[in-house]
C-alpha cells in the first residue's frame, strides 16, 4: 500500500553533497551517494578518536561509542540484534570466510546448491568447496521468466542437502523472491539458507526475523554509507562457525573470528550516519509522530520504495515497448514485483557504446556483467559485452527519468537512422 505522504525528493537530495544537478546518476546497484551526516561522522571519527578502542582513556573510550552506535544501525537496518551480525570489508570477503568457516562442520558428500543468477559474492565460494568433497549443485534460472522458480529448487533439495545459497533479488534481474516462502522449503528439507541481500536492501526493508534466514548479507554502500560488508547469522550458528582469525580469539567471539584483521572502526562508526539521515526523512514528512524505531525505518522505506515504483514504471513501460530493446525478468509469464533496477540489450549494438553516448548528455548508467558472470552467460548477453543497467533509487527524480528515456530514444534511433542511409545507397 502506498503511503498517504508522498516523498519531499527535493528534501532528500540536499542531504547528498555528491548529487550535481548537471548530471543524472543511475548506476546505483554500483553503490550509492552518501549523505552529509555519514560524511561528518567519518570526520569526526578520524578527528577526534582515530585510535584502538576498548581502552579506558577518553578518546579510546569515544571510539568505542561511536563504533557501536554505527553496528546497531547496521542491524537495525534489517531487524537484527548488534550481537548477530558481522561487519567485514565487503559482502564477497563475509561470504568467503563464512564458507571456510562452515566448511569444518561438513562432511564429504554434502551438498550445496548455489544459482547461475547471483552475483559471484554468493556463489564462487562456495563452489569452491567443491575441490574439498562438498557436491555442489545449481539451481538454474528458468528461461521463460529470467528467473529462480521455487519448484526448480525443489526438485535439487535432497536429505544431504546443508545449504543452499540465493538472491533476493538479482542486481541483474531485479525480481524480488518470497525469500520467507523458500527459505521454509529449504529448512523443511533440513538445510540451511544463506541470502544476498545486496541488490534489494537500497529499495525495500528487510526484517531477518520475520524471513527467518539462516545467514543474510548487504552492503551498507548500497544503502547510503560506507564501503563495508554485514553478514547477519543466527547466534548459534555464528558461534558454532570455526574461526578464521588468530588462534588465540575465543570461539565465541564471532565479531572477530569471522573477520579476520577486524572492522574498519572509522567506516563502521560513520554507518550511524546512515540512521541520522532516515530519522531526518521521518521527523520530515511525519512532523510530531511518535512510534518505535522499527516501525520508523519501515515508512521512510515505503515512502522511498512508492517513489521508486512510480519512477520505475515508467522506465518499464518505455523498454517493454521499444521493440529494439530486450528487457530481462520481464517474461509474460514473470509476475513478481521488482526493485527500480533495469537490464536490458539493444537489438545489433555492443552493450558498452549505450552509456558512452549518455555521459555527452551528462548521464551515468552502466554496461557490464556487473559480477553476475554467470547470469550474464545464461541470458546470452556476453557477445554484447553484458548488459545495458539503469538503476534507480529514492533520490533520483522524474527529471532524471524524462532525461534518460529521452536520449536512450535518440541513441537507438540514430543508429536506426545510419543504418537506413547505408542501406538506401
Amino acid at each position: 500500500m502506498a503511503p498517504k505522504t508522498a516523498l519531499d525528493v527535493g528534501f532528500c537530495r540536499r542531504h547528498f553533497p555528491a548529487i550535481d544537478g548537471d548530471w543524472v546518476f543511475m548506476e546505483n546497484a554500483g553503490g550509492t551517494f552518501v549523505p552529509k551526516q555519514v560524511i561528518e561522522r567519518t570526520q569526526h571519527y578520524i578527528t577526534n578518536c582515530q585510535v584502538q578502542p576498548g581502552a579506558a582513556y577518553p578518546a579510546s573510550e569515544s571510539a568505542t561509542e561511536h563504533i557501536d552506535a554505527g553496528a546497531k544501525v547496521l542491524a537495525d537496518l534489517i531487524n537484527a540484534d548488534a550481537n548477530e551480525i558481522v561487519v567485514g570489508p565487503s559482502t564477497t570477503s563475509n561470504v568467503y570466510v563464512l564458507s571456510h568457516a562452515l566448511r569444518p562442520l561438513l562432511a564429504a558428500g554434502d551438498e550445496i546448491i548455489v544459482t547461475n543468477q547471483d552475483h559471484e559474492a554468493n556463489n564462487g565460494a562456495w563452489r569452491r568447496l567443491e575441490d574439498t568433497g562438498i557436491v555442489i549443485k545449481e539451481w538454474r534460472m528458468n528461461g521463460d521468466t529470467d528467473d529462480l522458480e521455487i519448484e526448480d529448487l525443489e526438485a535439487l533439495l535432497t536429505d544431504k542437502t546443508r545449504l543452499v545459497c540465493f538472491t533476493h533479488c538479482s542486481n541483474i534481474i531485479a525480481l524480488i523472491h518470497d525469500v520467507k516462502a523458500i527459505v521454509k522449503k529449504i529448512h523443511d528439507a533440513g538445510a540451511l539458507a544463506c541470502v544476498d541481500g545486496v541488490a534489494y536492501t537500497p529499495h525495500r526493508r528487510v526484517d531477518v526475523k520475520e524471513l527467518d534466514v539462516d545467514f543474510y548479507l548487504y552492503s551498507p554502500y548500497k544503502i547510503f554509507g560506507p564501503h563495508m560488508g554485514v553478514l547477519y547469522g543466527k547466534r548459534d550458528l555464528l558461534l558454532k562457525a570455526v574461526s578464521q582469525n588468530h588462534y588465540f580469539i575465543g570461539d565465541d567471539d564471532f565479531k572477530r573470528k569471522l573477520c579476520p584483521g577486524g572492522p574498519n572502526f572509522e567506516l563502521t562508526a560513520a554507518a550511524a550516519g546512515i540512521g541520522e539521515y532516515f530519522d531526518e526523512v521521518y521527523a520530515h514528512h511525519f512532523p510530531g509522530a511518535n512510534i518505535g524505531q522499527s516501525e520508523r525505518l519501515q515508512q521512510v522505506y515505503d515512502l522511498f520504495s512508492a517513489h521508486e515504483d512510480s519512477m520505475a514504471q515508467r522506465v518499464n513501460d518505455y523498454l517493454r515497448s521499444n521493440p529494439r530493446i530486450r528487457l530481462f525478468g520481464n517474461g509474460e509469464t514473470a509476475k513478481r514485483e521488482r526493485v527500480a533496477v533495469f537490464s536490458f540489450l539493444v537489438n545489433h549494438r555492443d552493450s558498452r557504446e549505450i552509456p558512452e553516448k549518455l555521459l555527452r548528455h551528462k548521464i551515468a548508467i552502466g554496461a557490464d556483467d556487473f559480477y553476475a558472470a554467470r547470469c550474464i552467460d545464461a541470458l546470452g548477453a556476453r557477445p554484447q559485452n553484458g548488459v545495458v543497467r539503469a538503476s534507480m533509487v529514492h533520490y533520483n527524480t522524474r527529471d532524471d527519468v524524462d532525461r534518460l528515456l529521452t536520449h536512450l530514444d535518440g541513441i537507438i534511433d540514430e543508429k536506426v537512422a545510419a543504418s537506413k542511409s547505408v542501406a538506401s545507397v
